[in-house]
């Protein structure tokens, strides 16, 4: 008898795309490798680059010249829809040159009078950080080209300082301002290179804080504060390039692994006019220590800087004076497990207060902390997370927000009163659930509205606040909607799952379209399961990889574990702690044993993919349960937690000398012995994140151990494994014909 009671589905179809009778069906389009990943068929349109003028009446786009093909700069009135061409393509052509400069990014100075441009970029890890810039004057409609005597495709992260005068940037480890009035340019740090980082950071650093563009122009254009880490004494990984030259070439990484000595940083502030550096005086060993956020406090006298200890489970909040550096602490937040670090701080009261999250009641809520004594003050409270900040109108004494109190896979608009009184208001429809995200107006008027599910590709308005009318659609995606009821597209379900452990998971399910409940079908998980990220989310993914392995026959499922990034509280967060490896794997397989009940699922035909954090628990799970999973793929794992960087896994399993038992718990290469299924490994060999080190290691315990699995090695490919040609369709084709070969595909 099929057993019911302890799922609920939630089922939501797309109008003329999953709806028809078979026959309707055998007439429409199936989905194929080559529409997902070398045609882009889904791809979905989107607004690019918006950025609210001072006016806040107005907001800026770019949008393609037919003439040149470059972009244009268009101002739109956000009442009226009034469209004004600010920088035509034909402005940003430079001296000697045919075609308009490719914008990357822009910005504007605060006075909008001059326009910045970032192009001909370069990545640094995964991101584009590196490249060229250029000032427009909207006046003289002169272009300039800022470090134009360096060398090119190598400035970073440049910006007007606040009275447009200057630019600041970072080039080859060093801090620079160009003075835009006579083209000179000032170097402000000189011992740059080598170990010494100014105004960026190491590769951990930005990985797990979020931290690269490492310096701060003070409110007054006078000063610069910026980071300076020290690599010194860092343990160095290699990776080796073994296919671009007849002989390997060696590329070393500065990349500090559990339980190894960090960078050393510190916080410093330059004085434009003399060059004179002053540095915080902020206590504790500076390597086992992390600076992970720094600020100008309102004024152009001090910073406010966030330090974390090794362990992150204490944040201390200091004010530094520039001049003296000298350093007090004005809050401190102390937890058992970790602290997470928000970028959610806005200056209340004339400088009197800050915003600051905490999840110090048990759910993640927005409060107020007094400058002068640290005192603290409820903003929002209740039973339900704030999960970003967005902005604040202080005029009016509101404060605007992303939450979703009644649905972790959903997100929405509220409001809250500054000062604490009354509940959370609601703003975004009631009548379209799903994901809504806002890029709102600097006085909290209009906003740009992006909304999804997974069924609705994005929509793209202007509204205005707090009432929400509709004011304009930007963009509709209609085309792709169109394009979609072509094809036959297996609809995604979602459920709550209470496992055999007592515990309801959010999940989603896809059937195949010739779905029979008389029949037994095999069935492929998707995991994920670590803190960074979730994958039970009512959104648009333009990726239909898991429906194409529905169409194929497979029902598929992913299941957000404990631990995952969802807003259902701290505990629901925080009980991995010391445990990361091991709850994962326990929760995904309570949910697994209850779903093998189901009449419709093969017991015997049960695999499981994942990627990163989630190629680790396919293994986890593959080991620790074998007689739950039969097939898996493991892409870009760690096989072992002791190889991964320490910010992550420190923040999660505090140090390996005080958690021994959980460092060798929950890695999975401790229960490689007890493999039993079909499992393939994935990986590319330049992985700077997840080294092709752990593949190795787990490869040599297999063999050691006798258990026989395929392996397949993307040469000079990074953590994304999509670089150089043909990459992604090939890994996509592997991973199919793996679970067609491995995990038959059909109801039976």
């Amino acid at each position: 008898m099929r057993k019911i009671f302890f799922i609920t589905f939630v089922i939501l179809l797309v109008p003329g795309v999953f709806n028809g009778s078979l026959a309707q069906r055998s007439e429409l389009l199936k989905i194929t490798l080559e529409d997902l990943y070398e045609k882009n068929t889904f791809s979905q349109k989107g607004i690019n680059a918006v950025r609210w003028m001072k006016n806040n009446k107005a907001y800026s786009a770019l949008e393609t010249n037919p003439e040149t093909g470059g972009k244009d700069i268009i101002a739109y009135d956000a009442e009226t829809g009034q469209r004004k061409v600010l920088v035509s393509a034909g402005n940003l052509v430079p001296e000697g040159k045919e075609k308009p400069l490719l914008i990357y990014d822009y910005s504007w100075s605060e006075d909008n009078n001059k326009l910045l441009i970032f192009t001909n970029t370069r990545k640094v890890w995964r991101y584009h950080t590196r490249g060229d810039y250029w000032v427009l004057d909207l006046n003289s409609r002169k272009l300039v080209q800022i470090g134009s005597s360096m060398e090119p495709a190598r400035l970073m992260f440049a910006k007007f300082s606040p009275d447009a005068k200057k630019v600041g940037f970072v080039y080859k480890q060093n801090i620079f301002v160009q003075i835009l009035a006579t083209g000179e340019i000032e170097q402000l740090t000189d011992d740059g290179g080598d170990n010494i980082i100014n105004g960026t950071f190491d590769w951990v650093y930005e990985e797990e804080l979020s931290c690269r563009d490492g310096f701060r122009w003070s409110p007054d254009s006078e000063k610069i504060s910026f980071w300076q880490l020290d690599t010194e004494g860092t343990g160095t990984f290699y990776l080796i390039n073994y296919i671009d030259s007849i002989y390997p070439k060696i590329i070393p990484l500065p990349y500090p692994k559990v339980g190894t000595d960090n960078s050393s940083a510190k916080i410093g502030s330059v004085t434009l006019n003399d060059k004179n550096i002053t540095w915080m005086d902020i206590p504790g060993d500076p390597r086992n220590h992390y600076l992970a956020r720094m600020e100008w406090a309102n004024s152009s006298d001090e910073l406010i800087i966030q330090q974390l200890n090794r362990l992150q489970n204490t944040n201390k909040v200091f004010f530094s004076d520039v001049k003296t550096g000298a350093s007090r602490v004005v809050y401190t937040e102390k937890v058992e497990t970790w602290l997470d670090v928000y970028d959610d701080m806005t200056w209340l009261n004339s400088g009197k207060e800050f915003t600051w999250l905490s999840d110090n009641t048990g759910w993640l809520h927005l409060n107020r902390v007094s400058y002068e004594d640290g005192k603290i003050n409820p903003i929002t409270s209740g039973n339900f997370e704030v999960i970003k900040l967005l902005n604040v109108d202080q005029e009016r004494g509101w404060v605007y927000y992303i939450a979703s109190p009644d649905n972790a896979t959903q997100r929405y608009l509220y409001r809250s009163r500054l000062n604490g009184k009354g509940g959370p208001e609601r703003l975004s429809p009631d009548d379209e659930p799903g994901q809504h995200s806002y890029n709102i107006s600097h006085d909290c008027k209009y906003a740009i509205h992006t909304f999804s599910n997974h069924r609705t590709p994005r929509r793209y308005e202007v509204v205005s606040l707090p009432n929400h009318k509709v004011l304009r659609v930007l963009e509709d995606n209609n085309e792709l909607r169109e394009k979609l009821k072509q094809y036959t597209i297996p609809e995604k379900e979602f459920l709550k799952i209470t496992g055999d452990n007592g515990i309801e998971f959010d999940a989603w399910m896809i059937k195949p379209l010739d779905f029979d409940p008389q029949k037994k079908y095999p069935l492929v998980f998707y995991i994920y399961g670590e803190p960074a990220g979730s994958t039970v989310q009512d959104t648009w993914n333009s990726n239909l990889w898991d429906q194409l392995l529905a169409q194929e026959g497979y029902i598929v499922m992913s299941i957000d574990n404990r631990g995952t990034k969802t807003p259902r509280g701290r505990e629901w967060r925080k009980s991995v702690y010391e445990k990361i490896g091991i709850i994962a794997p326990q929760d995904q397989a309570a949910c697994a044993r209850k779903i093998m009940e189901w009449d419709f699922i093969d017991p015997e035909r049960i695999g499981i993919w994942g990627w990163s954090g989630g190629g680790s628990n396919t293994l986890n799970c593959m080991f620790r349960y074998p007689e739950i999973y039969k097939t898996g793929i493991a892409i870009a794992f760690i096989s072992d937690q002791k190889l991964y960087d320490n910010i992550y896994q420190e923040r999660y399993m505090n140090l390996p000398w005080n958690n021994p038992e959980g460092y060798r718990d929950g890695s999975p290469i401790t229960h490689a012995k007890n493999l039993e299924g079909n499992l393939m490994l994935m990986f590319g060999s330049a992985d700077d994140n997840c080294h092709y080190q752990s593949c190795q290691m787990l490869v040599n315990e297999l063999v050691k151990q006798h258990k026989y699995f395929t392996m397949i090695d993307y040469p000079m490919r990074s953590h994304s494994i999509n670089e150089r040609e043909n990459t992604t369709m090939h890994l996509r084709m592997t991973m199919l014909n793996y679970f067609k070969n491995h995990l038959p595909a059909g109801g039976k």
